[in-house]
C-alpha cells in the first residue's frame, strides 16, 4: 500500500512573533504530526519594536526581527485585538503576503492560524468564499487562540455569512490574552465547527490529548 501523501499547511503566526520564533513554537505540533502534515510557517510583513505586545508565550532571543500582519492604530506600531479599531493598517500588505506565499510555497491543503493569525485566516477564508482569486479555498483550517475580526475591512467578509468549512478551534480556558469566550465567538461562524479546549493559556498546545484530536480531524483529509 502506497504512503499516504502529507497534508501541507500554511501557518499563520500571531503578533509579535518572528517566523523563526513561531516555527520553534509550533515544534511539539509538528512532530506530534509528523508524517501526516507539513507545517510551513508564515509571519507578518510589519517589524514590529519591543514593548508593543505579544502572542508570544516566551520571550524572543533579541536577534529576532518580531513581525505583525497588521496594527489598530494610525501611528504606533500596536495592535489590540478585543477593542474595535478605527483603522486597520498594512492589512492589505498582510494580504499581499499571504497572496504571494499561496502561490509561490502552494499548493496547501489547510490553514492554521495562532490568535491574530487566526483571525486573518478567517478573514482569508470569507474572501476565498467570496471569490477572490488570490486565495484558494482551503480544504481546512485551524484557529488556534482565535477571535473574530475587528474594524473596517475586517469583520465584513466574516458577517455576511456562515463560512462553509471543516474548522477546528483550540482554545485555553486561562488564556488572558485572548479569552475563551472570543474564540467561542469565532467557532459560532464556521457550521461545521469543532472545538478543543486545553487547561492552559496562549500557545498551541500538542500535549496527547490534544495530538489525538488534530489527528482525528486531519485524517478526514487523508488521500
Amino acid at each position: 500500500m502506497a504512503a499516504r501523501r502529507p497534508l501541507r499547511v500554511l501557518c499563520l503566526a500571531g503578533f509579535r512573533q518572528s517566523e523563526r520564533g513561531f516555527r520553534e513554537k509550533t515544534g511539539a505540533l509538528r512532530k506530534a504530526l509528523r508524517g501526516r502534515a507539513e507545517l510551513v510557517c508564515l509571519s507578518g510583513p510589519h517589524p514590529v519594536p519591543e514593548g508593543a505586545g505579544s502572542d508570544s508565550s516566551g520571550p524572543c532571543p533579541p536577534e529576532e526581527q518580531l513581525r505583525g500582519w497588521w496594527f489598530t492604530e494610525q501611528e504606533e506600531p500596536i495592535f489590540s485585538a478585543l477593542e474595535e479599531p478605527t483603522v486597520c493598517r498594512g492589512l492589505e500588505e498582510a494580504l499581499g503576503s499571504v497572496a504571494h506565499a499561496l502561490n509561490k510555497l502552494g499548493p496547501f491543503d489547510g490553514l492554521l492560524g495562532f490568535s491574530q493569525g487566526a483571525a486573518l485566516a478567517a478573514v482569508l477564508c470569507a474572501l476565498s468564499q467570496e471569490g477572490d482569486p488570490r486565495f484558494p479555498l482551503p480544504r481546512f483550517i485551524i484557529l488556534v487562540s482565535g477571535f473574530p475580526p475587528r474594524g473596517l475591512g475586517l469583520k465584513e467578509p466574516i458577517l455576511q455569512g456562515p463560512l462553509s468549512l471543516p474548522s477546528l478551534h483550540v482554545f485555553g480556558d486561562t488564556d488572558r490574552v485572548i479569552p475563551a469566550k472570543e474564540s467561542m465567538q469565532l467557532a459560532s461562524q464556521f457550521p461545521e465547527a469543532i472545538t478543543l479546549t486545553h487547561p492552559g493559556g496562549h500557545f498551541i498546545p500538542a500535549a496527547a490529548p490534544q495530538r489525538q484530536a488534530y489527528l482525528k480531524f486531519l485524517d478526514q483529509f487523508a488521500d
